[in-house]
């Protein structure tokens, strides 16, 4: 009796562990989020992104041509240091999110430059390094973040924004370290001395620390994406390629009302 009693209790026990997995998989599965900037699936709500074990690097995305239509971004929020605050007060802001070792990114920078020229009368042109907390890639991010948080206080973006990329891209030049940076940047004509100075910088720790926070708000799941006015967003996959990130960008901002100057 007693055998026959744990037989039944071990059929019932293992009946329920071989039907777990069953019941999952017809379970009604939850709407898919983006892939993050690897190509995986970003966490949902309240689940870290260290939590990840992303794979490959950010390097490049393939321009897919756009089936939807641009769509809202979270707005931007108030965590931006002073070191990533706008130049001039202007009707509209165009937020940039882009990587050095981001081959799109690269792509872009001369075609948003020459955009932003265009319309340097109602757009201010603001950029943010990606870091994408918990992906392969973070330590070079968060690297490359700092020396661009650190050419930016010294007001050598416009200048050196391309170079870097080159310097990135093309040449293979490590830069994610201090004395690395500071090398690279006398060579083109910086002050070592001051370089090193805003690279150890509060501000630019600050700024450093924002600019996770700001990949998360805006959902950014691609790179280059660009932000404008918090509303609405382009990128390579929405815009067909990178060549067409400019149109997409005059009509986010042909559909903008103007409105107050950006803070």
């Amino acid at each position: 009796m007693k055998s026959l009693l744990g037989t039944t209790v071990l059929l019932a026990v293992a009946g329920g562990l071989l039907a777990a997995p069953a019941v999952a998989e017809a379970a009604p599965g939850l709407p898919k989020l983006p892939p993050g900037p690897n190509g995986q699936q970003l966490p949902t709500p309240g689940r870290p992104l260290a939590a990840l074990q992303p794979s490959g690097p950010t390097h490049q995305h393939a321009p897919v041509p756009a089936t939807r239509p641009l769509e809202p971004a979270a707005p931007l929020g108030s965590t931006a240091s002073p070191a990533s605050a706008p130049k001039a007060q202007r009707a509209h802001e165009a937020v940039e999110f882009f990587w050095y070792n981001c081959s799109h990114s690269a792509l872009l920078e001369q075609p948003l430059t020459r955009w932003a020229a265009r319309h340097q009368a109602d757009v201010t042109l603001r950029r943010v390094p990606a870091i994408w907390t918990g992906s392969p890639d973070e330590a070079e991010q968060r690297a490359h973040a700092r020396l661009f948080y650190a050419l930016e206080r010294l007001g050598e973006v416009d200048r050196l924004q391309a170079a870097v990329f080159r310097a990135v891209r093309e040449q293979h030049t490590d830069l994610t370290t201090e004395r690395a940076a500071a090398d690279w940047v006398a060579g083109q004509g910086v002050d070592a001395a001051e370089f090193r100075a805003a690279y150890r910088s509060a501000e630019v720790d600050r700024a450093v620390e924002d600019a996770p926070k700001l990949f998360a708000q805006n959902q950014v799941t691609e790179l280059p994406t660009v932000v404008v006015d918090g509303t609405g967003r382009t990128s390579p996959t929405r815009a067909g390629g990178v060549d067409g990130m400019p149109a997409a960008l005059d009509q986010l901002v042909a559909e903008q009302p103007a409105g107050p100057p950006a803070r």
